[in-house]
């Protein structure tokens, strides 16, 4: 499902916590155990416990007793930039849980010589082990300097930070003491489109709060790379982040972490990271592992409709390859930009983002068998995958980059004549001059968009002055002539459209653009 986040806010919710399996068999304590009590598993039931008499209302009490003392609520201190705290704090659009900015008086830190203000924040997170082991939202203990464990009898622990996964935005905790009651993750069943569930968690710092809903869809994707989101309509808001959702068994199908909304509150549109995902990632943060995934060095995008026909690829689902890293794993292996993905080790890919969560499954140094359409024919590549940076590092490097600046005749502020127009846009070779201009990198080769027609087809897609053409159909292109032979190729074939790859700031793109005339 496409999220348009200029019209509205895909946020994160608000604290903590991973939730899954949950009922509670015979023998859970009340609230008000010690630590040296023995731990209890709340166990699923093996009936559906949603309404108490026959002809009573339908009641989720049963179910919110049992497994609520194993959900907790997750208080952090943070420092955070104040320029930025600033520009974002009207309306919170930005903020990904509740913000309250605490002013500490004079002292070094802000520019005008106060000292950074600390943000106390809070979310929700759940016990998965009699130990200590809390399950959170990576996105609620990010920076943090101080986190703190509110229990559900209302004591409060000082929590450190064993392990996270920006990836899919899970963490571990860790608190003091044992006897802890707690949740178990269970995959082994969940509940159908339409069946009931039970959101537990900590919205707007009310703690214990329970609400309720149905699943409205399952393999959401929200642009997040990792994770195929599970979609609800019981009532979440910021505060509920990690919190668990249970199904009528009591048992923890999902964990709360986004929410779709214009206005930073519950509209009732929710999504959950799925139980499976939570255990997988979880399981090894608490066993000190860091979390890894395949790398094959590509920028990739989805395969629309328009640009699949542009390639007469109609009908076809896939992922494009729009760009590589210089010799890395896709590139040493014989990928081109303008390669149509189908499958990944056998499995179909319909989108770009099932292509990474495919590729990251395998470990650095595993083959990845990719199936790909090139100049309309099939054809399969094996690539030795790499160790995939971190998501810092790879906003940090923007894409592609990497090559030797042009050595073109043409001497500094000097430009050729651009060339005729060509699909409604006029075109001119990357000369030193084009490069500062523009700003284009040093390793973007191709030619430069001086102007584009407004009612043409190109001008409708979005492309402006200062774009770079760097492939057109199947083609890589140094001139305006190259675009003009690749158009008439596709035209000659019998083509309405031809996909020309555009690069901007350093990130390339494929775009089909109707061949005119």
């Amino acid at each position: 499902m496409p999220v348009n986040k200029s019209h509205v806010v895909v946020g994160a919710l608000a604290g903590a916590a991973v939730t899954v399996a949950a009922m509670a068999g015979a023998g859970i304590r009340p609230p008000g155990w010690s630590g040296d009590d023995l731990g209890h598993l709340i166990k699923a039931s093996t009936e559906p416990v949603l309404a108490s008499t026959p002809g009573a209302p339908m009641s989720f009490a049963d179910i919110f007793e049992k497994v609520s003392p194993a959900v907790v609520s997750i208080k952090v201190t943070s420092k955070v930039d104040v320029s930025a705290a600033a520009r974002a704090i009207p309306g919170f659009e930005n903020f990904p849980f509740d913000i309250v900015p605490k002013g500490e008086g004079p002292g070094g830190g802000a520019p005008d010589g106060r000292r950074a203000p600390k943000l106390m924040s809070s979310g929700s997170g759940f016990f998965i082990s009699s130990d200590g082991y809390i399950v959170t939202n990576n996105h609620v203990v990010d920076n943090a300097e101080d986190i703190k464990v509110v229990l559900n009898n209302g004591k409060e622990l000082n929590a450190v930070l064993v392990g996270r996964d920006d990836g899919t935005d899970l963490a571990v905790l860790r608190v003091e003491g044992s006897g802890y009651p707690y949740v178990d993750f269970e995959n082994k069943a969940r509940p159908r489109v339409g069946d009931w569930v039970l959101a537990v968690g900590n919205p707007y710092d009310l703690g214990g709060t329970a609400t309720a809903g149905i699943v409205s869809a399952y393999n959401r994707d929200i642009g997040e790379k990792f994770v195929d989101y599970i979609q609800i309509d019981a009532p979440i808001n910021r505060g509920n982040s990690g919190g668990p959702t249970f199904d009528t068994y009591g048992r923890v199908i999902g964990i709360n972490t986004q929410i779709f909304s214009p206005s930073g509150g519950s509209v009732g549109i929710g999504f959950d990271i799925p139980a499976d995902v939570a255990e997988s990632v979880t399981k090894q943060l608490m066993a000190g592992h860091k979390i890894t995934r395949g790398y094959i060095g590509a920028t990739i995008e989805d395969l629309s409709d328009e640009l699949a026909g542009s390639w007469g690829l109609s009908g076809r689902k896939g992922a494009v390859v729009a760009g590589l890293v210089p010799s890395g794993p896709a590139a040493r292996a014989g990928i081109e930009p303008g390669d149509v993905v189908v499958a990944v080790n056998g499995r179909a890919v319909t989108t770009g983002n099932e292509l990474m969560r495919e590729v990251a499954k395998v470990h650095a140094g595993d083959v990845v068998h990719l199936d790909v359409f090139r100049n309309g024919k099939e054809r399969s590549i094996d690539i030795h995958a790499g160790l995939r940076p971190s998501e810092a590092q790879l906003a940090q490097n923007g894409g592609v980059s990497g090559g030797d600046e042009d050595s073109g005749a043409a001497g500094a502020g000097v430009r050729s004549a651009p060339h005729s127009q060509i699909l409604g846009m006029s075109l001119a070779p990357i000369d030193p001059a084009a490069r500062q201009q523009y700003s284009i990198g040093a390793a973007v080769r191709g030619v430069v968009v001086e102007d584009v027609r407004g009612s043409s087809d190109a001008g409708d897609k979005g492309l402006r002055r200062g774009d770079v053409i760097v492939r057109a159909g199947d083609h890589e292109v140094a001139s305006a002539s190259d675009v003009l032979a690749a158009v008439g190729e596709w035209k000659k074939a019998g083509r309405t459209s031809i996909p020309l790859a555009v690069n901007r700031g350093g990130v390339t793109r494929f775009l089909p653009i109707k061949i005119e005339g």
